[in-house]
């Protein structure tokens, strides 16, 4: 059987990195781990071509070729996964789709023949016995979360790494908390299973073997959900893979009580981790009750990111307004929490309602859900009616994008972030691309760009006062530009259209 996996697109978000990927001319961010682990998984025979169109065009060609269409999705890709379902059912391809988007609204794609939904670890197994014996159902779905030791190392073979501007990882799965508005727990459960280390070693051994040196973000929803055996087991192991290694920075997110944690995070530091996305969601003690954000309750956020940064970890944060509770003040409070914080990254959405989240059911049956979520955190859209009216919500939300985002605030961040931040123990080997990003950054942001002087007065300070953190200062600078762009685009120019 040909078996064709593909990758729906990715609209222009916060996180598709698409303005700061042309400095380092890279077409997409990352690689579709969960359809590349799928493909890990179908039988010896099989023969598997993967599109990602984030990276290159579905031609009818591919859809030719294939007997069957394997889609994966989160909601973000909403609009370009149903495109690919309209095409294959117009080309007479069955198509079998899975993955968070299909798990979630199972109910939304009836036009697909077969949806695998869950995990692929309980389910694909019996879908192709099904397939096999030529009597397959609609549906496929599991009682149970599955043993991650039966996880396969996902076939890289099928991508051109050269295309991406990081590879990724998976260790665990699963979260010990339960946030009101999350739906980790609702996908993966609330025990945090995990991979031995030898797993996690095989996988970057797969990767190293081809001839990745790059950034390898391990996707764990919460990396540190149990922090015993990262530092009996994984991280050991990790110090020790890297031993006579060059590049392969890692970084992943976590939650803030890895403040709590100094060896931790030293061990975190050793083995070749620089950075961590981290939700602080308010600063606002009252809406993390309302919310449930129990590990962020009743402990001073600011000093933690602080405690974090001087480990060694660049700390990048989620930030949601429009709780029930939050009132006018809470806009100025974020801006001055992510100014002093030096959160240079700061991802701030308006407060949206997953399906399978409690926050969703609540809001339901108060007749507050209008739709389902975009799956875009930063596009200045929620599904739910908000206490605080939506004119001021918006209003207030846009203020904070235009604050944080404005070149002289961003740079400001920047420089907070290099006085704290402890020294890197991994680089990244300097290479051409490298080189080249350096240079377009020179003439589209040093020249062209509106914040200029910003920009080579953070260059200067950079070599005078942390001259080894110069190519970090770069990269930051880049990555201000696309998110600058995308709030012009997606949430500054909205506001001023009729």
């Amino acid at each position: 059987m040909n078996v064709l996996l593909i990758n729906p697109a990715y609209p222009n978000t916060f996180w598709s990195f698409k303005y700061a990927l042309q400095f380092i001319g890279k077409k997409a961010a990352y690689p579709p781990l969960g359809l590349l682990t799928v493909a890990a998984m179908l039988p010896r025979g099989f023969r598997k071509r993967l599109v990602d169109i984030n990276v290159t065009d579905l031609t009818a060609a591919d859809l030719d070729w294939a007997d069957m269409v394997f889609i994966g999705a989160m909601a973000v890709q909403r609009v370009s996964a149903r495109q690919v379902i309209r095409r294959c059912r117009a080309h007479g391809v069955k198509v079998v789709a899975g993955g968070p988007l299909f798990t979630a609204e199972p109910e939304a794609f009836a036009d697909v023949d077969h949806l695998v939904l869950d995990e692929a670890e309980l389910t694909l197994a019996p879908f192709l016995a099904d397939l096999a014996q030529g009597n397959t159902r609609k549906i496929y779905r599991s009682s149970g979360f599955c043993d991650l030791g039966r996880t396969p190392v996902p076939d890289w073979g099928l991508v051109s790494m050269k295309r991406y501007a990081s590879m990724s990882i998976q260790f665990s799965r699963g979260c010990p908390f339960n946030c009101d508005f999350c739906n980790v727990t609702a996908l993966f459960g609330h025990r945090v299973r995990m991979k031995s280390p030898r797993q996690v070693v095989a996988e970057l051994d797969s990767l190293y073997r081809a001839g990745w040196r790059g950034n390898i973000f391990f996707v764990d929803d919460n990396f540190i959900g149990n922090r015993g055996y990262l530092k009996e087991k994984l991280l050991p192991a990790l110090i020790d893979w890297r031993k006579g290694k060059r590049g392969c920075v890692f970084f992943t997110e976590a939650s803030i009580n890895l403040a709590d944690d100094p060896v931790l995070m030293e061990m975190m530091v050793r083995a070749g981790f620089d950075s961590v996305f981290i939700g602080i969601e308010s600063p606002d003690a009252q809406s993390l009750a309302e919310c449930r954000k129990t590990q962020n309750r009743d402990r001073d956020l600011l000093e933690n990111v602080r405690r974090i940064q001087k480990a060694g970890l660049q700390v990048s944060g989620g930030f949601i307004v429009g709780f029930d509770c939050d009132t006018p003040s809470i806009f100025q409070r974020h801006i001055d929490f992510i100014q002093q914080s030096g959160i240079v990254t700061a991802m701030v959405g308006l407060l949206q309602a997953p399906p399978g989240t409690r926050l969703f059911d609540r809001l339901l049956r108060e007749n507050r859900v209008t739709g389902p979520i975009s799956g875009d955190n930063v596009d200045g859209t929620t599904n739910i009616v908000p206490k605080m009216g939506m004119a001021p919500l918006i209003e207030g939300y846009r203020s904070i994008m235009a604050h944080i985002y404005a070149p002289r605030h961003y740079y400001q961040r920047v420089r907070t972030l290099l006085k704290a931040f402890g020294a890197p123990r991994v680089r990244t080997p300097l290479d051409l691309q490298r080189c080249l990003a350096f240079g377009r950054s020179c003439l589209r942001l040093g020249v062209l760009g509106k914040e200029r002087l910003h920009y080579w007065y953070l260059l200067l300070w950079t070599l005078l006062r942390k001259p080894r953190q110069l190519p970090l200062a770069v990269t930051l600078t880049i990555y201000g530009h696309h998110f600058r762009r995308i709030c012009e685009m997606n949430i500054l120019d909205a506001g001023r259209r009729p």
